[in-house]
């Protein structure tokens, strides 16, 4: 017990940060303020929004982006990443503000932070790595999409657009755009949207997603155009509290946290693996990330806030504005502190439009369509992965997204290592024996090499295959080469066995490796052959004694040379 917590204190230790983490910081300090500036502007309508829509209003939003922003920034295992309340996260919610209220969202926020702590220290963040390259490829271009259709109402100009899923509120603001179209906010979007494209190719360290931000919000004040602005901002931070905390709503609650922690999961590691792919030489640390995600959502409720994941927008933009550091997303945090407490009112004039073209220019970025095509050609299984993940992203949810595309790729994988496995008939070495002897010692004996895996995916195969065994008194099961045995492959192993020793055909095992022999054990597999002595360490020994089972029963020695 003492050594598990001794280990589990120095895993712990392992995710706090260190000096350096913060050396980043000195690289390029003015560019990081800029862009944690640049994300500041970009994630305040976002952050309003998504807090409206948890049901806990404005503020929680605002307070999550502040709070969880910060401290993710600061214990996040990303140097790149830029938390706060997310649209996945808000659909996860409104179920459970209808059902427990207020103080239920708070519960689950910090039930799931501490979750996700659990999940860090027992470094389970690293498997993220093993998700297929299609899968984040679609998931990436699908997210992309999604947060394009998202500026659709505000690039148009439509405030009351209506529908289930996003895909279904932009078309439904296109309809009304039609009926009632305000040119002067899709000029406003794509102008700003123009400016960041062509001026990141001319001028890539200048932020001309702010000047963009700042041009157009003058130009709407001084043109009496019609633009929908940000509106009223909330002023300042609540006090913290633990009002909320109910021991004995815990096991209530527990499965929405679980939902909760694994959506902030999934999301921040997917955006922080997005954010190294936009960048070059850096890599997160997905164990400290989950640390500093389970931080975040245990200090956001303390003030209100609802939980809290890495925005994949947010992050997008951050990197785009030419982010290095951690000082970045720290930097944003502050930014929306201090426009909570001294600058609402300016803030509250800017365009919606305008961060409309922030957020498109920021998604046709993100989409490197040179690597889609790639690998819509690589093979017909990644295609089929790559498309089914973008497609269901867009049209139904991130984490169904992921998980079908993950579900698919693992069918096609044991698809294609079943395949692999292989069940081959090899001759016998004649040795010294003569043409004759050799010629009736393989009329009687078959020997088969069992190659590559022999586990559920492949059983089937080899059972018929094995069951095709014909014109035969003695069977010789190769199995040095067998790479992998499950239990399904054990028992059809046996069953084989069974049915060619039911026909009156003697079957051979040889070179059982040490790594499956306790599978066979376990499972009583071959004990019958053990017991009569027909299990050998190695084929040439197997085939001694087949050579003498194989003759008929009535044959004397004289008749071995026939």
């Amino acid at each position: 017990m003492t050594a598990a917590i001794l280990a589990a204190r120095e895993r712990t230790l392992g995710l706090l940060p260190g000096r350096a983490d913060w050396a980043a910081v000195r690289r390029s300090p003015r560019r990081d303020l800029l862009a944690g500036l640049t994300v500041a502007v970009v994630a305040l309508p976002l952050a309003l929004a998504f807090g409206v829509t948890s049901g806990l209003g404005a503020q929680a939003g605002l307070v999550t982006a502040v709070i969880a922003g910060a401290v993710a920034a600061v214990f996040g295992g990303s140097n790149l990443q830029v938390s706060g309340p997310t649209g996945a996260m808000t659909v996860v919610l409104v179920p459970v503000v209808q059902q427990f209220g207020v103080t239920g969202v708070l519960m689950v926020g910090a039930m799931a932070g501490v979750v996700l702590i659990v999940l860090a220290v027992a470094r389970l963040g690293r498997y993220v790595r093993y998700l297929p390259t299609p899968v984040l490829e679609g998931f990436t271009a699908g997210i992309a999409v999604v947060i394009a259709l998202q500026q659709v109402p505000n690039a148009l100009g439509v405030t009351n657009a209506q529908g289930e899923k996003v895909w279904a509120v932009a078309a439904d603001a296109v309809a009304r755009f039609v009926v009632h179209p305000k040119p002067a906010a899709l000029a406003v979007a794509v102008a700003v949207a123009v400016l960041m494209l062509a001026g990141a190719r001319w001028r890539p360290g200048l932020p001309f997603s702010l000047l963009g931000v700042l041009a157009a919000t003058v130009l709407a004040e001084l043109v009496p155009v019609d633009l929908v602005r940000i509106g009223a901002l909330p002023h300042g931070l609540p006090v913290p509290s633990l009002d909320f905390l109910d021991l004995g709503a815990i096991a209530v609650l527990l499965p929405s946290a679980l939902a909760v922690a694994a959506l902030a999961a999934l999301e921040s590691l997917l955006s922080a693996t997005v954010a190294d792919g936009m960048t070059i030489g850096e890599r997160h640390d997905p164990d400290r990330e989950l640390f500093g995600q389970g931080l975040a959502n245990l200090a956001a409720p303390l003030f209100g806030g609802i939980p809290a994941t890495a925005a994949i927008a947010r992050t997008a933009v951050n990197v785009r504005a030419g982010a290095a550091s951690k000082l970045a997303a720290l930097t944003h945090a502050i930014a929306l502190a201090a426009i909570v407490l001294a600058a609402a009112p300016l803030v509250g004039r800017i365009p919606l439009a305008a961060l409309a073209g922030v957020l498109l220019a920021t998604t046709i970025r993100m989409v490197e369509a040179g690597s889609l095509w790639a690998l819509a050609r690589a093979t017909r299984g990644d295609a089929v992965v790559l498309v089914l993940t973008f497609a269901v992203t867009v049209i139904w949810d991130l984490v169904i997204a992921v998980a079908v595309g993950v579900g698919v790729a693992v069918v096609l994988a044991l698809r294609a290592v079943a395949r692999s496995a292989r069940l081959e008939q090899v001759p016998l070495d004649p040795g010294e024996h003569s043409a004759e002897e050799y010629a009736l010692l393989t009329e009687h004996i078959v020997a088969y090499r069992l190659d590559g895996p022999l586990f559920f995916a492949a059983a089937h195969t080899f059972l018929l295959e094995l069951s095709e065994v014909a014109d035969v008194r003695v069977v010789i099961l190769r199995m040095s080469r067998v790479t992998t045995m499950d239990a399904t492959g054990a028992h059809v192993l046996g069953d084989a066995i069974r049915r060619l020793r039911g026909r009156g055909i003697t079957v051979l095992l040889s070179g059982i490796t040490a790594a499956h022999e306790q599978v066979l054990t376990t499972l009583g597999v071959a004990d019958d052959l053990r017991r009569e002595g027909l299990v050998f360490p190695d084929t040439p020994a197997a085939i001694r004694y087949a050579r003498g089972a194989a003759l008929p029963a009535t044959a004397d020695p004289g008749e071995r040379r026939v």
